[in-house]
C-alpha cells in the first residue's frame, strides 16, 4: 500500500479546505484531527480500590488520683516515657494497614480541678499530654473523643487533650452529649490510598428521635462533603455485659439504614458480640485496649478488628474482615498496659469466646480476612 501524507487528505475549495477522507486513508487507521474529535466517547470504568482499616477499644493513657501502687504512669516511667512501649506488640498491624482508629478515653491535662459526675464512685482519668506522642509512634492515626472521660477535668481539659492531639498530628472525632456537659461536635474525612473515609463518634446513650436526626445530618453532610465510606464509631452498651441491648442493636440498624458502610463500639469495658445486618458489619464493643483504667482486670480479653473495603466508584462494593484476639497486658497476672496477641491455645479459646457470644456469625470469625455476609 502507498503511503498516505496528512496533506492527501484535504482538498481545496474555493479559498477554504474541507476535510476528506479517503478510503486509503481510512484503511490505514490516518484521520484528521476534526475526525478524532467527533469520536464518540467510550465510559469509563469506575476506578476500584481496596483498604484496610484497624479499630481497638478503650485506651487510657493515664490515671485516676485515687488508684494505688501498678498504675499507667508509673509503667510509662519506668520505660523512659518512651512512646513505644504501650503498643510495640501490635504496632506491626497498624503499621501494615491503611489507617488505624482508636477509643481514647482520657484527658491529657496538668489540671487536677475535677468535673462534677454525682455522688458515688465516680473515676476522672488523666494524663500527661506527651504521652500523645505514643499514638502516632504506633501508627494510629485517629482517634475518637466521644466518650464519658473526655470531660473529666472540663472544658479546659478537654482542650489541652486536642492540643495535645494536634501537636502530634493525630486526627480526632466525636461529638457531644448534653448530659455530660460536653458541645464539641468533630468528623473528619481521611484520603486513604483515594479512597475518601468520613468517620464520626457518638455517645450514644439513648435512642431518641433528635439522636437520631442527628445521626441522619451527618452521614448527609460526610457524603456531601465527598466521602465514599462512612463509618460511626459508637461509645454505648451496659459495662461488663458481653451481649447488646436494645438500645444499641437498634442503633446499629437505623445507622446502617442511613448509609453507614460498619458500625464500631466501645464503653463495655469486655468483648461484646458482633453481627450483621444488611450486609454491614457490627462489632458492638471491642474491649478495652491499652487500659489506664485498671491495673488488674479480671476480663483481659480484647481484640484488634480488621476490616478490608473495596471502593468501586462511590460506594463500597465488597467487605472483608478478621479479628486478632489480644489480650490486653503482655502479662497475664497484671496489667503492664502492652496489648499483645495471643498465641497458642490462648487463642484458640479468646477466638472461642468471641464466636461464643456472636452466635449470628455462625462461628465464622477468625484471624484471616472473610466476606461480610
Amino acid at each position: 500500500m502507498a503511503a498516505v501524507t496528512t496533506a492527501a487528505l484535504f482538498v481545496m475549495v474555493g479559498a477554504s479546505a474541507a476535510p476528506v477522507v479517503s478510503p486509503t486513508a481510512a484503511d490505514s487507521g490516518i484521520i484528521d484531527s476534526n475526525f478524532r474529535a467527533n469520536a464518540p466517547v467510550r465510559p469509563q470504568t469506575p476506578a476500584t480500590r481496596t483498604i484496610t482499616i484497624s479499630w481497638v477499644g478503650d485506651n487510657i493513657l493515664g490515671t485516676d488520683k485515687d488508684f494505688g501502687g501498678g498504675t499507667l504512669p508509673e509503667l510509662w516511667a519506668r520505660s523512659g516515657d518512651s512512646p513505644d512501649y504501650f503498643f510495640q506488640n501490635v504496632k506491626r498491624y497498624f503499621s501494615s494497614d491503611d489507617l488505624t482508629v482508636a477509643n481514647f478515653e482520657v484527658a491529657l491535662t496538668k489540671r487536677r480541678q475535677e468535673r462534677y459526675k454525682g455522688d458515688g464512685e465516680t473515676y476522672h482519668f488523666f494524663g500527661d499530654p506527651a504521652v500523645a506522642k505514643s499514638l502516632p509512634a504506633a501508627g494510629i492515626d485517629v482517634v475518637t473523643l466521644a466518650n464519658n472521660h473526655t470531660y473529666d477535668y472540663g472544658r479546659g481539659g478537654f482542650e489541652d487533650t486536642t492540643r495535645a492531639l494536634d501537636a502530634v498530628g493525630v486526627d480526632y472525632v466525636g461529638t457531644g452529649d448534653a448530659s455530660e456537659g460536653s458541645d464539641y461536635d468533630f468528623r473528619v474525612i481521611r484520603d486513604v490510598k483515594g479512597v475518601r473515609v468520613g468517620l464520626v463518634g457518638y455517645q450514644a446513650w439513648a435512642d431518641t428521635p433528635s439522636f437520631r436526626a442527628k445521626i441522619r445530618t451527618d452521614f448527609s453532610t460526610l457524603r456531601a462533603e465527598g466521602a465514599q465510606v462512612v463509618i460511626p464509631y459508637f461509645h454505648w452498651g451496659i459495662e461488663s455485659q458481653n451481649r447488646p441491648y436494645e438500645v444499641q442493636t437498634s442503633l446499629a440498624r437505623y445507622a446502617i439504614d442511613q448509609g453507614a458502610d460498619a458500625i464500631i463500639g466501645t464503653h463495655p469495658h469486655v468483648l461484646q458480640s458482633m453481627s450483621t445486618y444488611k450486609g454491614k458489619l457490627i462489632a458492638y464493643s471491642l474491649g478495652n485496649f491499652s487500659f489506664g483504667g485498671n491495673t488488674n482486670p479480671s476480663d483481659k480479653r480484647t481484640m484488634i478488628l480488621q476490616t478490608r473495603l473495596t471502593v468501586t466508584g462511590e460506594t463500597v462494593s465488597g467487605a472483608e474482615y478478621r479479628v486478632i484476639p489480644t489480650r490486653l497486658s503482655s502479662k497475664s497476672e497484671y496489667n503492664d498496659y502492652v496489648p499483645t496477641p495471643y498465641r497458642g491455645a490462648e487463642k484458640a479459646e479468646a477466638l472461642a469466646f468471641i464466636n461464643e457470644i456472636s452466635p449470628d456469625m455462625n462461628g465464622r470469625i477468625g484471624t484471616r480476612f472473610r466476606p461480610v455476609r
